[in-house]
């Protein structure tokens, strides 16, 4: 049996690994929550960078201006830049896990500033406005440069789960930021809900279930400080939400299949249900 269930918390990450923006109210597009990983950093030869490598990234606090055509990075001990996105520039390949997509580089005032803090060469590139990723899963979409699918939520009754499993190991419990989700439901009573769910309506948009969210070392960093914090939560999770491919899942991925505007407090009402992948 579920609850009513509402959204409790609407994030977006307009720099892949970097800090998360949380808002109020978000128009969700084909791709996701508006600006969600429209930009990524790379290094000099094009491949993406990762907290699970350069966890510094979290450090940055990026804010999208005039409907994305601005972009302000913020990092501790260095000046705030502001620059203009640019769209018109030359596409270069760029490479996410095993995947070769273009990007538009931001040029190199922003890969100097990114390079002095993360203290590695890097590069700042943008999804192209023609970017047409196909992404995988039970219900096909697309996105920007997110891992997968368009849209990653998890609620508030799996995470307090977690926390009854990691107080057996003598383990603390984990901030909801820890899994970098985008929606964060409350009022489902039974844990991992989000798993059953293939169609739902929430606000004006309607999202179709893709897979379940494969957890990795991200998890184990300190999102505040960027600082590794590890074994957990991989250690315990992995004693009870290891699938049978090996990995261990914690939230859901979906793809949008309506558009729409999507707020804090809205219902979430699940229109179909399928059973958990094992």
């Amino acid at each position: 049996m579920t609850g009513k269930a509402t959204v409790a918390q609407l994030t977006y990450y307009p720099v892949k690994g970097c800090a998360g923006v949380s808002v109020g109210t978000a128009e969700v597009t084909p791709a996701g929550v508006a600006h969600d990983r429209s930009f990524m950093v790379t290094d000099g030869d094009g491949v993406f960078r990762s907290q699970r490598r350069d966890p510094r990234l979290v450090l940055i606090r990026p804010e999208v201006g005039d409907g994305g055509g601005r972009l302000t990075l913020r990092a501790p001990g260095v000046e705030a830049l502001e620059l203009v996105v640019d769209t018109a520039a030359a596409r270069r390949e760029v490479r996410l896990f095993k995947d070769a997509y273009q990007g538009i580089d931001q040029g190199g005032t922003v890969a100097e500033w990114l390079t002095q803090v993360l203290g590695v060469p890097s590069r700042l590139v943008r999804v192209p406005p023609e970017h047409g990723r196909v992404t995988d899963g039970l219900t096909p979409g697309t996105s920007g440069y997110a891992d997968s699918s368009a849209l990653h939520m998890l609620s508030r009754s799996s995470l307090e789960l977690l926390h009854a499993r990691l107080a057996e190991q003598g383990a603390a419990p984990l901030p909801m930021d820890r899994f970098r989700p985008n929606v964060v439901v409350d009022g489902w009573d039974a844990p991992h809900t989000e798993d059953r769910a293939r169609r739902i309506a929430v606000g004006d948009t309607e999202l179709g279930y893709a897979k379940l969210a494969v957890r990795c070392a991200v998890t184990t960093v300190d999102q505040g400080s960027g600082a590794r914090k590890g074994p957990e939560p991989l250690r315990t999770l992995a004693g009870y939400r290891r699938v049978a491919s090996g990995g261990v899942v914690f939230g859901a991925k979906f793809a949008v299949l309506r558009p729409g505007k999507l707020s804090v407090g809205d219902e979430v009402a699940v229109r179909s249900w399928g059973e958990p992948e094992r």
